[in-house]
Parts: C-alpha cells; structure tokens; sequence
C-alpha cells in the first residue's frame, strides 16, 4: 500500500530491535535508564515551563471558536496515519471509520476546520505504530523519556519513529493540510496545555518526584489503552492531553 524505501526498513529494524530490553529481576518497573531518564525529564520541565505552560494559559482564555478549528484540522490531518496502523493491525472497522472521518471532514469539513464527521457518530478511531508493535506482539521493553516528547518506552519510540516516515497525509490529503499539519499540531499541544492547565501543574510541579509520578502515570494509562492492564485508578496522560480527572490528587 504505502512504498517502504531500504533506509525506512533499516530503520524499523534497528528501532524493533532495539525495543525488547528485558527488565531486572524483581524490578517494579523496566527503567534501566532512569539516571538519563531524568536528565532528560529536568530538561522537558524546563521546556514546559518556558513555553508551553505559558503558551497553554494564552490558549485557555481563548474561546473555543478559536482553538477548536485548530485542534479539529491537527487531528483530521493525522488520520491518513491512523487509518495505515489500522490496516496494519488487521482493524478494518477502525480503518474504514477514519477513513470516512477524514473524507467528510476534509471535504464538508472545510479540510477539517470542523468536524462534521463526530456529529453523525464517526468518533475518530485513535491509534499509532506503537500499539501497531503491540498488536504483533512485541513487548514494550524499557521505559523512556524522550526530549519534548516527555514519557515513552522503547517500543513507543520506535512506534513514533516509524509514524514519522509512514505518514501517507502527502499522498492523500489537500496541499494546505500537507503544509500546515505540522503547525496545527504544534499549536494543539499548548491548547490542550491549557485545557489541562492544574491537573498537569498539579502531576509536573506539586508532586513530591515528577518523574516517577509521570512514569507511573504513562505506563498505566498506556497499558490500559492496549488492552494490557486494567484502568489506572489516576487516568491522565500530560504530554498527550488526553486527561481524566478522576481519582487524581
């Protein structure tokens, strides 16, 4: 369906591999990098709290006739990739919903301005190459943060690296979605920063160790969306945006 040139198929060999760091013995959790870990974690902090912390409370006093536009034409120009790792996970339902999603919204939709789509039922079908590993059975290997990304593990890195490379937007979506994606999500992130705004000031700067707090919190919630664990009693992931309040404190 989607050409993989031999640099794309080196690369997903190299990242596959590298996503099976068994854990320790014993070891609550697979963090054997959690001195880099938390460098990194310092240095994602600091980024939040010089732009997106401040760029979040902007966007929350802002009504959503401003940001919804934003936040609905990022996630329509992400659903070409969706429908992909659907049909790489043998989910044709899934694929054929994000699919028409993103016709209707492209198309009715101003190019995915609004979203007509979610107001007959076609709920977007939220997916990636990570839970595409998941479903061919790799394990998630060692946790990790990730610079501006914030939490992952070894498998969702390489989940997002291929997602990076298997993006058929370019082949499918209009030249203004193709051009200005990269943007809307950009911008997405300090609306739902601001959206968020205490429960993630709450988990990043309230908390008595940010980085175990958001380890745990990512991996539960990551595991719950696979299929792998049952719901976290605290839902909330604060780099993705997708937040539940309950049982956070």
């Amino acid at each position: 369906m989607f050409p993989i040139p031999f640099r794309f198929r080196a690369l997903l060999l190299v990242t596959l591999v590298s996503a099976c760091t068994a854990p320790d013995p014993g070891a609550v959790f697979n963090d054997p990098y959690e001195e880099n870990n938390r460098v990194i974690h310092a240095f994602n902090k600091s980024l939040d709290s010089a732009f997106l912390r401040p760029s979040g409370g902007v966007t929350a006093s802002l009504p959503d006739g401003v940001t919804d536009p934003i936040v609905n034409f990022a996630d329509n120009a992400g659903l070409p990739g969706a429908v992909a790792n659907g049909v790489l996970q043998a989910n044709l339902e899934g694929a054929a919903i994000n699919t028409l999603r993103f016709v209707l919204n492209t198309t009715l939709g101003v190019g995915g301005l609004l979203d007509p789509a979610s107001s007959i039922g076609l709920t977007e079908q939220d997916t990636d190459f990570g839970e595409t590993l998941a479903v061919w059975g790799f394990d998630e290997g060692a946790y990790l943060e990730i610079p501006v990304y914030g939490p992952s593990t070894e498998r969702d890195a390489a989940g997002r690296l291929v997602d990076l490379f298997l993006d058929p937007l370019g082949a499918v979506g209009l030249p203004a979605q193709v051009k200005y994606g990269p943007l809307a999500r950009v911008a997405t992130l300090a609306v739902r920063r601001g959206d968020y705004k205490d429960t993630i000031d709450g988990l990043l700067y309230d908390s008595a160790d940010s980085y175990s707090q958001a380890r745990l919190v990512y991996l539960q919630n990551r595991r719950f969306e696979l299929g792998e664990a049952p719901p976290a009693a605290t839902e909330i992931d604060p780099f993705s945006g997708d937040v539940s309040l309950e049982g956070f404190e």
